[in-house]
């Protein structure tokens, strides 16, 4: 272990070396070198990503790099980080192990963790959108995902003496909480070397974010509840993706955001990035499908989405109403009246948080720093801007008015009419 008793980044050739040192890693391939294939595929915007493998085994290394891979070294990150994500794919592997990878190592020297490899034909779900994908479970799925992981990490769960104790434990992601801030919540609304966009067609659409003064009250509402809300262990970055997919299989990857904040901002996360999918498809369409099917598969998707998920954390609740959980004690929520007022509160208090997030992380993804390939692949910069707008226009109307509405299927009629 001499040669990694401190961080270095690790390239194709010296990860042989570090893997030959980890039983855990080693043992996957047989401790088989001779024909071994190490591909690094990082794309995102942090971290380097290695495929290991051989005809006996495979796995994945993720190394986070003590800074921004999409900005250069000047934008320093913590390598911490990878710890986070560590701690989350086991804490969220044990709440819904069917839809998360396992880990198979972490070093928190190396800032590494080593993980199952999602074979072929997983893919990332944002490219399958993109491509015009339909994928029949991807709403079963994540709503399975969303609601146990929250449910269980929360309080209506949990006793407050075990939530403190996880809360504490991931307050230590701060930096990463810190650039969520930055990038969600601030960057937007002002003037920022970071920001760009699909200039010069949206050029007075940035402009206009910046001197709104509602949309300004708004994103601090959303903001504060970032800050100061522990609801739930959030993934914290659950985009399209964050997912990997097949027509039968859905695995939720890169948690490195992980902390507990408030619920909304995990489910607005995902559905926002379903309706930036929705507004990108007129720019993907040509003569052999126009993608008006597939546009009225994603909209099902939002709908099912949030429709399944409410359902399953409501069942999650009254299932264990009587349990250890301490957010509505039984001895005083103890008739059946009460307990249908304070649910009903807290999930439309709950899909009013998600809409706004979702709001937030649209106007983000196309006035911010990072934007997304569902936009960035349309190659016509005046179609691409025209489908951006649409997104921008939905995205504000969403964020300033999200309290007057009551159901998804709301949200798809406006969306129809954008």
């Amino acid at each position: 272990m001499s040669n990694f008793s401190e961080f270095k980044p690790l390239n194709e050739n010296t990860l042989i070396e570090y893997i030959k040192t980890i039983p855990s890693l080693s043992s996957k391939l047989n401790n088989d070198f001779s024909n071994l294939s190490v591909k690094e595929v990082g794309d995102g915007n942090l971290n380097l990503v290695f495929i290991v493998s051989n005809s006996n085994g495979s796995f994945v290394i993720k190394q986070a790099l003590p800074y921004v891979r999409l900005i250069g070294e000047s934008w320093k990150m913590t390598k911490e980080r990878a710890y986070f994500e560590s701690l989350a794919l086991k804490e969220k592997g044990k709440l819904c192990p069917e839809h998360v990878p396992e880990v198979y190592h972490f070093d928190r020297t190396m800032s590494l963790i080593g993980m199952c490899y999602l074979e072929p034909p997983h893919i990332i779900l944002r490219k399958g959108l993109v491509t015009g994908v339909e994928y029949p479970l991807i709403a079963e799925h994540m709503s399975d995902f969303i609601a146990k992981t929250l449910f269980f990490s929360s309080l209506l769960f949990r006793s407050t003496t075990d939530h403190k104790r996880d809360v504490a434990e991931f307050c230590g992601n701060v930096e990463l909480c810190r650039l969520t801030e930055q990038v969600i919540f601030s960057d937007p609304y002002k003037v920022s070397e970071h920001n760009h966009w699909t200039s010069p067609y949206l050029d007075r659409d940035a402009e206009a974010i910046r001197e709104d003064n509602l949309l300004k009250l708004e994103i601090a509402e959303l903001k504060s509840k970032f800050c100061e809300r522990a609801q739930a262990l959030l993934h914290a970055d659950l985009h399209t993706s964050s997912v990997m997919v097949t027509r039968e299989s859905t695995q939720v990857i890169d948690p490195e955001f992980a902390f507990y904040g408030p619920m909304g901002f995990d489910i607005g996360a995902f559905l926002g990035n379903l309706i930036l999918a929705f507004f990108s498809q007129d720019g993907h369409a040509d003569e052999t499908n126009d993608r008006k099917g597939y546009k009225e598969w994603i909209l099902k998707t939002i709908e099912n989405t949030w429709n399944l998920f409410h359902h399953k954390f409501t069942a999650l609740w009254d299932e264990h109403r009587n349990g250890a959980g301490e957010a509505y004690l039984p001895a005083i929520y103890n008739n059946p009246e009460v307990q249908l007022l304070v649910q009903k509160k807290y999930m439309t208090d709950l899909f009013h948080d998600s809409l706004g997030f979702a709001a937030a992380k649209m106007i983000r993804r196309i006035v911010g720093v990072a934007h997304v390939e569902d936009f960035e692949s349309i190659t016509d910069a005046a179609k691409r801007a025209t489908c951006e707008k649409r997104a921008l226009d939905f995205a504000k109307i969403l964020l300033k008015e999200r309290r007057k509405f009551e159901s998804i299927s709301e949200i798809v009629s406006v969306i129809r009419q954008i």
